[in-house]
């Protein structure tokens, strides 16, 4: 069997990823104003959101047994101040669903335990969760939009640093000009005379957000191989620059 070597995460990687630091999301239903999302978990092929317990959402996704019709839409922001901050955006689309109030303790318990995330204490407190059933997802970048399959979506897991690459960035943008510098070096050479900014780092590479006077440019620089923890990004990422003792990454 052979196996695809691939420079970047796949689209379903990167949407599971953005689900787990979400910036900003939107529940849209039809027959309801928009309604601010502060948490999204994807289960396999399900995405778990909190709402306002006194909201049209939850009103209307009770009132169907076979689901509403909804879509969440997730903003992916850069953990440092851009002029641009956006990453990316994502759509999830889908049939809506009420949790029983009963389950929704025990299942906040769960996602807890691989998804820590303050907004689930408001769960009984204003909040109510609702299941959104995904039938498709889309990712729009830089480098443009595609479509994922549920499917895809459900076999897929987020980038292994999810929870510290929002510290590691601004880290690197903050304390390490130097290091910035020299990676830059590898850019193309008709991009280096903007403005330099990390904007994302995962187990394939970091990716850079160049601020030129025409216009914004993503650049991502890989490693030669995926790494699978700390002390191999931080090799990687001393390698990528050029500069073997320097302490890349924080405590």
């Amino acid at each position: 069997m052979t196996h695809a070597v691939t420079d970047r995460p796949s689209d379903a990687e990167l949407i599971q990823t953005a689900c787990r630091r979400v910036s900003g999301a939107t529940l849209a239903v039809e027959g309801a104003e928009p309604t601010p999302v502060n948490v999204v978990h994807l289960f396999e092929s399900q995405a778990f959101v909190l709402v306002p317990t006194d909201g049209d959402a939850m009103l209307l996704a009770g009132e169907s047994a076979d689901g509403v019709t909804a879509m969440v839409e997730i903003t992916d922001c850069a953990p440092i101040d851009l002029r641009e901050r956006v990453r990316s955006l994502i759509w999830l689309n889908g049939h809506l669903h009420p949790v029983p109030a009963n389950l929704e303790r025990d299942l906040a318990l769960e996602i807890v335990s691989e998804h820590p995330d303050d907004g689930l204490l408001d769960i009984g407190h204003g909040y109510s969760m609702l299941r959104l059933q995904i039938d498709s997802a889309v990712i729009a970048t830089a480098s443009g939009a595609a479509s994922v399959p549920a499917p895809e979506l459900a076999g897929a897991l987020p980038d292994p640093f999810w929870e510290y690459e929002s510290d590691w960035i601004a880290h690197l943008d903050a304390d390490h000009a130097d290091v910035i510098g020299q990676l830059a070096r590898k850019l193309p050479r008709q991009l280096r005379n903007g403005r330099v900014r990390p904007l994302g780092l995962d187990r394939f590479g970091i990716r850079f957000r160049i601020e030129g006077p025409g216009g914004d440019s993503d650049v991502r620089l890989p490693f030669p191989r995926p790494v699978n923890d700390v002390y191999e990004l931080s090799q990687a990422l001393r390698s990528l620059a050029g500069c073997p003792f320097m302490n890349s990454l924080p405590d």
